[in-house]
């Protein structure tokens, strides 16, 4: 684990003109971090900063600067003008965080945290308790209708619990009973936690990943010396948003366990690679996580499965795939494979994801080689079987879409 050089910055202080600095101490509300980063970007337009040389202006910790920047960047609302080291600077919209304000910019690329892109707009907010400032929480809307997630795109609630998913995850959250989706890849996962929580930030899970992809790491600062940069375990913790850990049965459990302080009573980590740093959570942080039982290497553990009380399992909606006009003779031969799949004669079965690409692959080259790459994409070892399902329902033999003759 990285340590910190004794080396320090030699940054030039930021003249913050008429922007109130904050005690070091003291407790920020909900944004007002975020608030104060906006006005000193707003207050020197045109001028450039790195996380350090704000931090010190503000008497705050450089990692939570950076983590304040970063989302401003995902708004808009500022812009990641250098990466050599960091530095960022106001843009035209920077002044509408000043009132909480944001933009639907694209995500700007960020080194050390997995934040989701700042949402478009969706049918209902995310709910809250009362946060650290003593607001108020939100009333939450209905949930009626396609929501829209993120990246535009709208995600169709099912029942769940008598509720749209989108609303029963949002009770959970409420609750803090930590959410467990498990279920093929493709089958919406991911799509339904984006849509139910717009302050979404993501960690991707592999075999690769480490404590620090959670907790943060040290960087390079301007003169030479090293600044910590919180990663998105902290920064959803302190921000009081919602973490998923996406493919987290893939994830080494020695990993995954600096996770498990911040999900119990203790809502609290000890960044040990950060001066043993004691991190507290916010109102209103929760923790939602993604498994795919059939991929290789994924281990749920039992350390892992006791924290998370609520297991939801998340199959395709074939009515869904033919409410988005999926050619029904697909939709057919995947359903025909899903059966074969419960009873343990096949591995696998085309989830929605490969339905949709399927209807994109037939407006784009034409429905047969649609239905040629939809073998083709199928295992090795279930290939017969779909092949043969196939067959009957289109009525023709069809081999794997590859090259032909040369014309």
């Amino acid at each position: 684990m990285t340590t910190a050089p004794n080396a320090s910055t030699a940054a030039p202080t930021v003249r913050p003109g008429s922007v109130p600095v904050p005690s070091s101490t003291g407790r920020l509300g909900q944004g007002e971090l975020r608030r104060k980063v906006a006005a000193i970007l707003t207050d020197r337009p045109g001028e450039m900063f790195t996380p350090g040389e704000i931090a010190r202006s503000l008497d705050r910790s450089a990692g939570a600067v950076g983590n304040a920047l970063s989302v401003l960047a995902d708004r808009g609302q500022a812009e990641l003008a250098a990466t050599g080291p960091r530095r960022y600077r106001a843009t035209a919209t920077t002044a509408d965080a000043l009132k909480g304000g944001r933009t639907s910019a694209a995500r700007t690329a960020h080194p050390t945290t997995a934040t989701a892109p700042a949402p478009k707009a969706a049918s209902a907010p995310t709910p809250r308790t009362a946060g650290a400032s003593g607001t108020s929480a939100k009333v939450e809307k209905p949930v009626v209708g396609p929501v829209v997630r993120p990246n535009g795109q709208t995600y169709h609630p099912r029942r769940l619990a008598d509720l749209p998913d989108v609303a029963a995850l949002r009770r959970l959250r409420e609750a803090s009973i930590p959410a467990m989706l498990y279920g093929p890849p493709g089958t919406g996962k991911t799509s339904l936690v984006e849509a139910a929580f717009p302050d979404l930030i993501t960690v991707a899970g592999d075999g690769d990943t480490a404590v620090a992809d959670f907790v943060g790491e040290y960087t390079q600062a301007p003169g030479g010396g090293y600044e910590f940069i919180y990663g998105p375990l902290i920064t959803a913790m302190t921000e009081g948003r919602t973490l998923l850990i996406d493919d987290a049965t893939l994830i080494s459990p020695k990993v995954l366990a600096v996770v498990y302080p911040a999900m119990d009573g203790r809502r609290q980590i000890t960044v040990k690679a950060h001066k043993g740093e004691t991190i507290t959570a916010a109102e209103g942080f929760y923790v939602v996580a993604g498994h795919n039982p059939g991929v290789h290497g994924a281990v749920l553990t039992e350390a892992l499965a006791s924290r998370f009380a609520a297991q939801i399992r998340v199959s395709t909606d074939y009515d869904l795939a033919r409410v988005l006009d999926i050619e029904p003779r697909a939709v057919r031969v995947a359903r025909n494979l899903a059966r074969r799949q419960e009873s343990g004669e096949i591995g696998w079965a085309p989830q929605l994801r490969e339905l949709i690409a399927f209807q994109k692959m037939s407006g784009v080259l034409g429905p047969e080689a649609a239905v040629a790459n939809l073998l083709g994409i199928a295992p090795e070892e279930d290939r017969d079987v779909v092949a043969e399902v196939i067959s009957s329902v289109y009525g023709r033999a069809v081999a794997p879409l590859a090259l032909g003759q040369q014309i």
